[in-house]
């Protein structure tokens, strides 16, 4: 997000404060209208109540509840695993470029040249920014970004590289090092989720295919032995225009957002 904390503060209160202000103001109009012009007493409380009302839990559940940090935090929680998703072939490449000798500051520039590894490009492009526009150390360009990065897997690669390098470590092996973990960890990662779809697989034909075909089965014939069944046809009804649909969505939607993390 493209705003410093108080620009986003202001921009929130100013948002809420409008809208609930337009809330307020149209529930009092139609207070007026009715009470006083058309003489609808019911109504007229009604309307006042929401302008009086709607403004106040607003202002409550926004400022109260902590939706107002809930979009920044919503923010960095996608960006982390934007970031999860391809760090391990970022790992890759900076080992590769580490095997060659090559300076960590020109690693980290040569990263945010490569648009195929998403947010670990831009992360390493606040990095560059840092060293050859400010004008800062590398390895202070980093600890600056690992207490920046949302992704904890970024932040402990990060932190690493300036603990390496201040401790007379060498950087090669601990690249190495971090890609192979990662790499490891991706394994798991898939290992995990393909075990889950086939968890989800034996559920959809138990519960999607299965139980409402026997469901269906069930109803017909009690509405059949039944001739004045109407609540058994009724029901009928929702189980085939609505509940089989929905059920089938619902598996569908929970396989797509899988299907974007991976």
């Amino acid at each position: 997000m493209r705003l410093r904390p108080q620009e986003y503060l202001a921009v929130a209160y100013t948002t809420v404060s409008l809208i609930g202000a337009m809330v307020g103001i149209l529930g009092l109009f139609m207070f007026v209208l009715f009470y006083f012009v058309l003489g609808v007493e019911f109504l007229g409380y009604l309307f006042l109540g929401v302008g009086i009302g709607i403004p106040l839990i607003m202002y409550g559940l926004y400022f109260g509840l902590g939706p107002i940090r809930a979009i920044p935090v919503g923010a960095a929680n996608r960006r982390s695993k934007l970031i999860n998703k391809r760090i391990s072939g970022a790992m890759s490449f900076i080992s590769a470029m580490a095997s060659a000798e090559v300076p960590v500051d020109v690693i980290f520039k040569e990263l945010s040249r490569q648009p195929v590894y998403g947010e670990v490009a831009k992360e390493a492009e606040w990095i560059t920014r840092d060293t050859e526009l400010l004008g800062v150390d590398i390895f202070t360009a980093v600890k600056t970004a690992s207490r920046r990065s949302p992704s904890t897997k970024f932040q402990d690669f990060l932190q690493g590289v300036v603990t390496t390098s201040t401790s007379g470590g060498q950087l090669k092996p601990y690249f190495k090092l971090k890609a192979e973990q990662y790499e490891k960890e991706d394994r798991l990662e898939m290992r995990k989720k393909m075990e889950t779809l086939g968890m989800l697989a034996e559920t959809f034909v138990t519960v999607v295919v299965a139980f409402p075909l026997f469901l269906v089965v069930i109803m017909a014939i009690m509405a059949l032995i039944n001739k004045k069944a109407d609540f058994v046809l009724t029901l009928l009804f929702v189980v085939v225009g609505l509940m089989i649909p929905l059920s089938q969505f619902g598996f569908i939607f929970v396989i797509w957002n899988m299907e974007q993390e991976a």
